[in-house]
């Protein structure tokens, strides 16, 4: 599945009474990013509803004039829902991720098939990252 990846400049408005990002912009901005990987996979995002952030982890904090990066991919599918892994970096390191799961639906909010299949692979950290969102789905 395509990767979708965008950078963000910390700004001082963005800043908590620590002087680092704050959790709400930079989950907003993971969530954001969650959600346009899952509407360019269907092509429909007025069929997207989110129904689940699982395990939002933050690592490290992002500073005052930090570039953080952030990236997000579907881990996994099944019929009428499909579940994004994505993570937040800043040079290299890892800020923060977590999953978030979407269910497709119609115009009465009922699931229907989105018709999401995965590609192959043979990465280990991609088999890994399927295999928690996999793990998620079933809780």
């Amino acid at each position: 599945m395509e990767k979708v990846k965008v950078s963000r400049l910390v700004k001082p408005q963005e800043l908590n009474h620590h002087g680092t990002l704050f959790a709400g912009r930079m989950a907003e901005w993971f969530v954001e990013n969650s959600f346009i990987c899952a509407a360019k996979a269907t092509g429909r995002p007025e069929n997207i509803v989110c129904v689940n952030i699982h395990g939002l982890t933050f690592k490290t904090p992002a500073n005052n004039g930090d570039i953080v990066d952030i990236e997000s991919m579907v881990a996994r599918v099944g019929r009428t829902s499909f579940t994004t892994y994505g993570r937040i970096s800043k040079n290299g390191l890892e800020t923060c991720e977590g999953y978030i799961t979407f269910t497709f639906v119609d115009e009465n909010n009922k699931p229907i098939p989105h018709n999401l299949v995965l590609d192959e692979t043979d990465d280990p950290i991609e088999l890994e990252i399927r295999r928690k969102a996999l793990e998620l789905s079933k809780k």
